[in-house]
């Protein structure tokens, strides 16, 4: 049987984790980041390769920032599936709410993982209500375990795409 392959797409605003989330996934993962006023932003995408099982799961991290959304346009095109990541310890605001338009707009499978829960402020039961009827869950994107069993649980429900597709 040949091996399936996944394109997921990790999306979220500023400093919500999407670096520290493909990582810990995937030590080895590529990084563009430039200086800014906050230390560092990624300025082009994130790149790492996971595997689960017989399943290649290629993950790529768009950028943050509103005036990147150029770059997210083309990083998801022909994607299987997507991650929203959500900072807990903010609000949902209107780049949040932005992306989770943008991306139930794509008639694509999406989760939303709320990061953050266990630091200072974390209030992720409004991040939860705020997108109820979205697939949702806790991930820390500092933990490796909790993060890969949740990504597991997400390419399970995709529909597999063979080997000869292009990513």
């Amino acid at each position: 049987m040949a091996e399936e392959k996944y394109k997921i797409v990790v999306f979220g605003a500023f400093g919500a984790g999407k670096t520290t989330l493909i990582q810990t996934l995937d030590p080895q993962a590529k990084h563009i980041e430039a200086e800014c006023a906050g230390g560092t932003t990624t300025i082009a995408l994130d790149y790492g390769r996971v595997q689960i099982g017989d399943k290649r799961v290629y993950l790529y991290g768009t950028p943050g920032q509103e005036r990147f959304e150029f770059a997210r346009e083309i990083i998801g095109k022909g994607m299987d599936g997507a991650i929203l990541l959500v900072d807990a310890t903010s609000p949902v605001d209107e780049f949040v709410e932005h992306l989770h338009t943008a991306i139930t707009g794509e008639k694509i499978p999406f989760v939303v993982f709320i990061n953050k829960c266990d630091a200072v402020g974390a209030r992720p039961g409004p991040v939860q209500a705020h997108f109820t009827g979205a697939g949702t869950k806790i991930v820390s994107a500092k933990d490796r375990r909790r993060a890969r069993e949740e990504l597991e649980g997400f390419i399970g429900t995709l529909r597999p795409h063979q080997a000869e597709k292009k990513i």
